[in-house]
């Protein structure tokens, strides 16, 4: 059985990317251009392409990047100077800048693929459900010194996927109609071959008798195609949690990547002092996903095998208790600290649709309010209530 080598990192390491929309800036409507923008950004490189943003599937997103980072205030620091280079060379174009899972209103039929050969290959060999993936996320990579930690740690932030999720599902629209969905934008995705949750493999040879498997039959042609929620990614030497919806501010998505760091650390941490890591069945994993996928924040869960529920809003603010001194040795208490205004003020799903509530029902207003809240990095809250589409 061929080996995976494991690129290990030095410590926790952080890195972030994040899927940003090129909206018109006066139709509030997708614009297809990522290959104008991407081509007039500064410090390309000589092949034309950019270290720290790129193509993703659709003409629609430019993904933004960061370096190998310590903490979640560096990275917000190297995202915020990528994303200044982004808005100067999109403005002139009529073009801002938004982070949602979905278009509230933009057809997916109206998508481009981005030129790029992997992506053709990707879209002739899947047909239908990649045409569709009209879709941006958030994916928080985080550091592990050896392959060993691996599988235990993606098994135990399994159990913490519906926490994720409901903090930043951002997706109740789609091609101008409510879903009645938190995170559309998991559906979409989630039809993809080789998506959902890890399959709870014990070990690194686990995994590696997995991926030689999978490599034989054919059903994937690179580990990249296996797009699990949490996957190791063995060139970075990291865990990338990818379950997140892309999200509306940098305040957000700083909170993201300081709770990942935050369950990563301590689940590191946990195993030098010989703890056996929590651990939840397939059924219970996939069941709280689908639960955040549908309620968001207002989902209950469930919280052992016999089959016991409580309302996630609980159960984040445990985590959030928990993690607080890893916050504070991390350096992120403040980041942290955002999850708690997100309970108070609702997910982007919900601020999405009490914008949509003022407004009587429009949603070009949604589409505003998100360009407001990624340009200004603040919550746009009403007094409507949002609901979770029930």
């Amino acid at each position: 059985m061929p080996t995976i080598e494991w690129n290990a990192s030095k410590g926790t390491t952080l890195g972030v990317e994040w899927e940003v929309q090129l909206i018109d800036a006066q139709t509030r409507m997708l614009r297809q251009d990522a290959g104008m923008v991407l081509a007039g950004l500064p410090g390309l490189a000589e092949n034309g392409e950019h270290p720290q943003m790129r193509y993703e599937l659709m003409q629609s997103t430019i993904e933004v990047v960061t370096g190998v980072c310590g903490t979640v205030s560096e990275a917000k620091a190297d995202l915020a100077h990528s994303m200044k280079d982004l808005q100067q060379t999109a403005a002139p174009h009529g073009i801002v800048l938004a982070g949602s899972g979905t278009h509230a209103v933009s057809d997916w039929r109206d998508a481009k693929v981005a030129p790029s050969q992997r992506y053709a290959e990707l879209v002739d060999q899947i047909q239908w459900p990649a045409r569709r993936l009209q879709t941006c996320a958030t994916h928080i990579h985080v550091g592990l010194r050896d392959e060993t930690r691996v599988m235990p740690i993606i098994n135990a932030l399994a159990v913490y996927l519906p926490h994720i999720l409901g903090l930043t599902a951002s997706s109740p629209f789609w091609s101008g109609h409510d879903t009645g969905m938190a995170s559309t934008r998991t559906v979409v995705f989630g039809a993809l071959p080789n998506a959902g949750p890890p399959p709870g493999l014990p070990d690194w040879p686990a995994f590696e008798s997995y991926m030689a498997t999978q490599l034989r039959a054919g059903t994937i042609r690179t580990i990249k195609e296996v797009w699990w929620d949490i996957r190791p990614h063995p060139d970075f030497g990291t865990v990338e949690v990818r379950v997140a919806d892309s999200l509306p501010t940098f305040r957000e998505v700083g909170m993201l990547a300081a709770i990942v760091q935050c369950l990563v650390q301590l689940f590191d941490a946990q195993l030098d002092r010989g703890y056996v890591l929590p651990r939840r069945s397939p059924w219970v994993i996939a069941d709280n996903k689908w639960r955040a996928t549908r309620y968001g924040l207002d989902a209950m869960v469930i919280t052992n095998e016999a089959g016991a529920t409580a309302p996630l809003r609980d159960e984040i603010f445990e985590l959030l208790r928990d993690l607080e001194p890893v916050a504070w040795r991390l350096g992120c208490p403040e980041e942290l600290a955002v999850a708690s205004e997100v309970l108070e003020a609702g997910a982007s799903c919900d601020r999405q649709r009490a914008v949509r509530a003022a407004a009587g029902g429009d949603l070009a207003c949604v589409v505003d309010a998100l360009v407001t809240e990624f340009a200004e990095d603040r919550f746009v809250v009403t007094d409507e209530g949002g609901g979770n589409g029930g």
